[in-house]
């Protein structure tokens, strides 16, 4: 059954896939299947569906994955030149470098892109899946930038300290992810249970949570180093019935695929661009539910 749509006001925050592969294969990455075969894969029925997408909701957020974004920086350049600046744009990346691609290529982009690039998330595991570029890269860019580390199964929770100071001396900001996975309702605030939460509160100091129905941020300082512990459901649509007895789809993410298509939800699920245009706003339900943060 298909109900009228609500989102956050700005709107739901567009997810790019680049249209082109990128050379990892991390364990816990569920799209790697999908670049497998790249027929159909579209710049240019992207590009038009990002301009769809800023024409409806013009302060929604713009997220690129993929993929690697920083495969084909002239490919992103041109994504990226279609956004407007009333949009946050975030990049999620492992800052490839590899022939073609140098440090400085990379640090040349984003002093191009400074006033658009929003912030860079930058994948570094405590297990290395990747060969990775210099640390010192992600403190040279002229945008900030933030470490995205998934702790995944039985991760090696002793090497928590050393990961920490590896960004430390760097002043970037962590967040640890959960295995979103294995994330659903019941466990997506629980505290009792959590395998990582224990480790965190042994070595950082808890400062407050925040959250909304679909996710859920742990914050700590780890001796002056920002630090978040993040959860979020496998999922971005929460079917609810207000007070007046509407049923809405509420749409937290809307995906850009590699072909263009626009998908309200992880799945196959598509949007319905027409009914996204008369979408209802509600104000974003994320809040400090602990601490003052």
């Amino acid at each position: 059954m298909s109900h009228p749509y609500k989102t956050r006001e700005g709107g739901a925050t567009v997810t790019v896939f680049a249209p082109y592969d990128c050379g990892n294969h991390c364990p816990f990455c569920i799209n790697k299947g999908e670049y497998a075969d790249t027929t159909g894969f579209s710049e240019e029925a992207i590009r038009a569906s990002i301009r769809t997408m800023d024409e409806i909701t013009p302060r929604c957020d713009f997220v690129f994955t993929g993929g690697e974004p920083f495969s084909k920086r002239d490919s992103l350049q041109r994504m990226l030149d279609l956004i407007p600046t009333t949009h946050r744009v975030f990049i999620n990346t492992t800052l490839p470098l590899f022939d073609g691609q140098t440090e400085q290529d990379i640090i040349d982009f984003t002093e191009r892109n400074k006033d658009k690039i929003t912030c860079i998330n930058v994948s570094r595991h405590l297990v290395k899946y990747v060969e990775e570029s210099p640390d010192h890269l992600l403190a040279d860019l002229s945008v900030p930038t933030r470490v995205n580390c998934v702790l995944y199964k039985n991760y090696p929770k002793e090497q928590l300290p050393d990961y920490l100071e590896r960004w430390t001396r760097y002043g970037i900001p962590v967040q640890f992810r959960f295995d979103y996975t294995a994330t659903t309702p019941e466990n997506l605030y629980d505290r009792e249970s959590d395998p990582i939460l224990p480790a965190l509160n042994e070595i950082a100091e808890y400062k407050g949570l925040d959250g909304c129905r679909m996710r859920c941020g742990f914050h700590f300082d780890y001796q002056g180093l920002e630090l978040t512990y993040h959860k979020t459901l496998p999922y971005s649509t929460i079917v609810e019935t207000d007070e007046n007895g509407v049923t809405y789809d509420i749409l937290y993410d809307i995906i850009i695929k590699q072909n263009g298509e626009i998908r309200s939800d992880w799945d196959e699920t598509k949007l319905d661009v027409e009914k996204y245009r008369r979408v209802t706003f509600e104000p974003y339900d994320l809040k400090v539910l602990e601490g003052e943060l």
